[in-house]
């Protein structure tokens, strides 16, 4: 890992470099994705079948896009009771949680007297993209797939990549379905980002797609968006540690490597403590406890490209520095974690105390695992039940709300030269009839 102090006369320039744009942001995956997006968008079924073959190492004709449902009852017979135990602990906190977040119609009465409000409805038909490759993410069906049921999503379409065989792995599939997915495609990348949000003659077209990914599924996601709504740009996996001298390194580097072993290699993990002691001895154990780990290669290289142990001056320099860099996960552990949460404002999910590691909020906690990363969480949240909703606002007025509010409609009519506009208004109070008889 890469190790940097406040002490260091670099220092400044060290951060900037941790706050250089993320792989979500390569100029190169964007060209690439564009070419990608195109293709669908000219040749439809035919290049998604060619795509899969060059991605995935399978060639699928388009009546094989869509899993079957002998594929979803082979995969519900395999499903052991420990796995349907597991489904069923996760899908009951996180419907409880989109439950309670769900967005109600509401209404009342402005200064005119007038009725105003908001309704919210399901968005009818959504996408939702789960991630395969080195690891078939069966939580993440499990952090996406509800919250379209809770919110009463009537289509809900999955897409998640196949294996070399054009093979889905049964647990991810028994996952989807019973989480409330409608439909289920065998296809990923950038390529299914674009079938959801473009349609094709075999998948028709989502109105909003949800989802993590890799970074050429979320350039995909940037780069469709407004031929489709997205949620946001959820990509490789990042946690940021917070931690004074009360942390226990074995945690806090079993942590940092349970986020680095996604596999993408573009995901980060920083460790911000004033603990000169602290920093050394979560250096010890990240080197004492990769090599028991399967995926130590990939771990590495994650970490060496952008894993930090930083020490910063003190917790105050900590919290502005975490700010600054908006990671999709954020766990503190210190003395007091409360206080701390209170001055983090751009963190996707933050976890307090010793006791709440970030695999928690990864499985079964209850909100949504699906995060803004890349630094991303600066202007977005993660995903909630109401990004599922659409907010349709309503007016009603009668002739007496409208009298009251007639003169300022007038007035702002006149100052914007439109004139229509106030007539409108002033002929369902007899305005018009008025107008002739001065005539």
């Amino acid at each position: 890992m890469n190790v940097i102090s406040w002490r260091d006369a670099d220092f400044a320039a060290q951060v900037e470099r941790l706050l250089a744009p993320s792989s979500l942001f390569d100029s190169s995956i964007e060209e690439q994705t564009r070419a990608i997006i195109e293709a669908v968008q000219t040749r439809g079924d035919t290049a998604l079948s060619e795509l899969t073959e060059r991605f995935n190492g399978a060639w699928l004709e388009p009546e094989q896009f869509a899993v079957s449902q002998a594929e979803l009852v082979t995969a519900s017979l395999q499903a052991d009771q420990s796995l349907r135990a597991a489904i069923t602990e996760t899908t009951r906190n996180v419907e409880a949680f989109a439950r309670r977040s769900r967005r109600k119609d509401w209404s009342m009465r402005n200064s005119h007297g007038a009725l105003v409000g908001e309704k919210f409805d399901p968005i009818r038909r959504v996408g939702i993209y789960i991630p395969g490759g080195a690891a078939p993410l069966v939580s993440t069906a499990l952090m996406t797939v509800p919250l379209a049921r809770a919110a009463g999503c009537g289509e809900i379409v999955v897409c998640t990549p196949c294996d070399r065989q054009g093979q889905v792995n049964p647990a991810l599939l028994f996952a989807a379905r019973s989480a409330g997915a409608t439909e289920i495609y065998r296809l990923g990348g950038a390529q299914a980002i674009a079938a959801l949000a473009l349609g094709t003659a075999t998948i028709a077209k989502v109105s909003k797609i949800f989802g993590p990914g890799n970074a050429y599924v979320v350039a995909a996601k940037r780069l469709l968006f407004g031929r489709a709504a997205m949620d946001s740009l959820p990509g490789p996996s990042e946690l940021l540690v917070l931690a004074d001298e009360t942390a226990h390194a074995e945690l806090v580097a079993a942590d940092l490597l349970a986020q680095a072993e996604h596999g993408s290699g573009h995901e980060r993990v920083w460790l911000l403590t004033p603990s000169t002691k602290l920093l050394s001895a979560v250096q010890r154990e990240v080197k004492r406890q990769l090599p028991s780990l399967s995926r130590r290669e990939l771990i590495e290289r994650a970490l060496g490209r952008n894993g930090w142990l930083i020490q910063v001056k003190d917790m105050a320099s900590g919290i502005d520095l975490a700010n600054r860099l908006a990671p999709e996960h954020l766990e503190i552990m210190a003395r007091q974690p409360g206080p701390l949460a209170a001055r983090l404002e751009t963190a996707g999910a933050i976890f307090l105390g010793q006791e709440s590691p970030t695999v928690l909020g990864d499985y079964v906690a209850g909100p949504s695992h699906t995060l803004p990363a890349g630094g991303t969480g600066v202007s977005f949240s993660g995903l909630t039940v109401d990004q599922f909703q659409r907010r349709t606002s309503i007016v009603q007025y009668n002739k007496q709300s409208l009298r009251k509010a007639l003169r300022a409609v007038e007035k702002f009519a006149e100052l914007e030269g439109l004139d229509a506009h106030a007539l409108s208004a002033s002929k369902r109070l007899g305005g018009a009839k008025k107008r002739r008889a001065k005539k």
